[in-house]
């Protein structure tokens, strides 16, 4: 089960947070690669979900409020014209330095991991 959380903005959408295993080319877990922190906005958490699952995320489920959006996250998910986003989950509560990349380049493998 990921960790993950949300928070309904002012408007009524709401931004969902979730951390995933890392995934590889074809949207599948990989055992090596590092967890992403993947971020949605949609006007409901159920219609945020149905968008991970029509990637090909079928198993993604938001059980709890345990690890809701920072502030920064949510400028940043609400700046992006796909409300899409993703990169490396940091460990150990250390800060992320990495960039946001756009969903498509997790899903197509095309992405580089930068430290």
């Amino acid at each position: 089960m990921a960790a993950g959380g949300f928070c309904k903005l002012p408007n009524g959408s709401v931004v969902v947070a979730l951390n995933l295993p890392g995934l590889g080319p074809a949207g599948g877990t990989d055992g090596g690669t590092a967890r992403v922190r993947v971020l949605v906005l949609a006007q409901n958490r159920a219609r945020a979900l149905t968008r991970l699952r029509n990637l090909g995320l079928r198993a993604v489920y938001l059980r709890g409020n345990a690890a809701p959006p920072s502030p920064d996250e949510i400028t940043a998910v609400l700046h992006h014209p796909d409300g899409l986003i993703w990169r490396t989950a940091p460990d150990n509560g250390v800060i992320a330095t990495e960039l946001w990349h756009p969903i498509r380049a997790l899903l197509r493998g095309t992405a580089v991991a930068r430290p």
